[in-house]
């Protein structure tokens, strides 16, 4: 019988690989160019986010609101962003099952959940915004994206596949999780003139304490036995060779870092959403990252923050086989950034206090959440509390 790793060979050698790797190459080198030609010219065919917002409720803008929740997490919050995501991750999904050499980190984690994943996150944000998009003005941003990358998800992944699951995790997401952010963003963090990430992650943190407790004592809201973990799940076609955690693994992993907080890991996912992002620059530099124009800056400070976190704990990696690396990188560094700009010293300060805190806190964290319950919680918990902790001396620094 052919093994999977001579499949893996095989398979790393047909001409479709070859033809899907060059048209990526081709893409990104398009991208680039563009970004530095006829600028102007493409600024006039894609409205701004302003234009976006300002539109509302224009069901052209609804759509480029909807369809930016899914990039949202990232700070991107554009349709190309958001597009480029979900191609990617597909890509990857596929290069997976079929055991693609190139397949990269199996997304997913290799659960082979994907598809039960992004179907109940995608429902609960489609939820979400039926249920709350009443709340958005031109002059009130809010958290309508949540339920894509928390509760949802989790629940796929501590659950297990199938249509109970996926669908009572979306309701879950959008009945519990986005009014949980909604209350804490508006009557705690805007109020207190706190960056609007701590009310974001914080809300789904207590939302989804709540919704797993809600699990334990009524199982039937995910299987027929409590807490039934996900081992009907088909085997995922993953590249078993041990990592050498070298310069090519680190530049691997701080790539996938950028799609890791939506549960998905993976670094065509990334590359997906972060083409679409820089696509989005280059026809107006005013439409991603909410107007800020802040894009390269934003991008380049989360690739430095995931950078140090990976060298700083390499060893962790090591150990562990995953460690929050992605924290500071969707917490502290976009909200030092559109808060204080994109200089030299916020980046470095950001990314640099980013990677030393968050990661060993939503370690220490995640340990301590209950059987039932998913880790993802502390990974959360210590969004919101290195934010709270780090933005402030980074205020100091730049002051001084």
């Amino acid at each position: 019988m052919e093994t999977l790793t001579e499949r893996n060979r095989l398979a790393g050698r047909s001409p479709m690989d070859r033809v899907i790797i060059l048209l990526m190459l081709v893409t990104t080198l398009l991208i680039v160019w563009l970004s530095f030609t006829y600028r102007s010219a493409w600024e006039a065919h894609w409205p701004s986010y302003s234009d976006m917002v300002s539109s509302l409720p224009d069901p052209n803008a609804w759509l480029r609101w909807v369809l930016g929740d899914i990039s949202e997490v990232a700070f991107y919050k554009h349709e190309f962003a958001s597009i480029g995501l979900l191609a990617g991750a597909y890509l990857a999904y596929w290069a997976n099952r079929t055991g693609k050499i190139w397949q990269g980190f199996a997304i997913s984690y290799g659960t082979g959940l994907w598809p039960w994943l992004v179907t109940s996150s995608l429902l609960g944000l489609l939820l979400s915004n039926l249920l709350w998009g009443w709340t958005v003005t031109a002059t009130s941003w809010q958290p309508t994206f949540a339920a894509f990358v928390s509760l949802p998800a989790a629940m796929v992944l501590m659950f297990g596949r199938g249509w109970k699951v996926t669908i009572n995790g979306a309701i879950m997401g959008a009945v519990f999780v986005t009014p949980m952010c909604l209350l804490l963003v508006n009557y705690v963090c805007n109020p207190l003139g706190l960056p609007v990430v701590i009310g974001n992650v914080s809300g789904m943190a207590v939302a989804s304490v709540f919704a797993f407790v809600l699990c334990r004592y009524l199982p039937s809201l995910v299987s027929s036995e409590p807490c039934e973990k996900p081992s009907d799940a088909p085997p995922a076609a993953v590249i078993t060779k041990t990592p050498d955690y070298g310069v090519v693994w680190s530049l691997r992993r701080v790539l996938a870092d950028f799609s890791e907080a939506p549960f998905f890991g993976n670094e065509l996912a990334s590359l997906g959403l972060l083409l679409g992002a820089l696509l989005a620059y280059t026809w107006n530099p005013m439409s991603p990252a909410y107007g800020s124009g802040l894009l390269p800056q934003l991008i380049g400070a989360q690739a430095l923050t995931s950078a140090l976190g990976v060298v700083i704990w390499r060893r962790q990696w090591m150990l562990r086989g995953w460690y929050p690396t992605y924290v500071p990188l969707v917490s502290v560094v976009p909200a030092a950034v559109l808060t204080y700009g994109g200089s030299w010293q916020v980046i470095t300060a950001s990314a640099l206090l980013g990677a030393l805190i968050a990661p060993p806190l939503a370690c220490a964290i995640a340990q301590r959440v209950p059987a039932y319950m998913h880790a993802y919680i502390g990974n959360v918990l210590s969004m919101a509390i290195s934010t709270l902790l780090i933005i402030p001396i980074i205020g100091l620094l730049i002051a001084n």
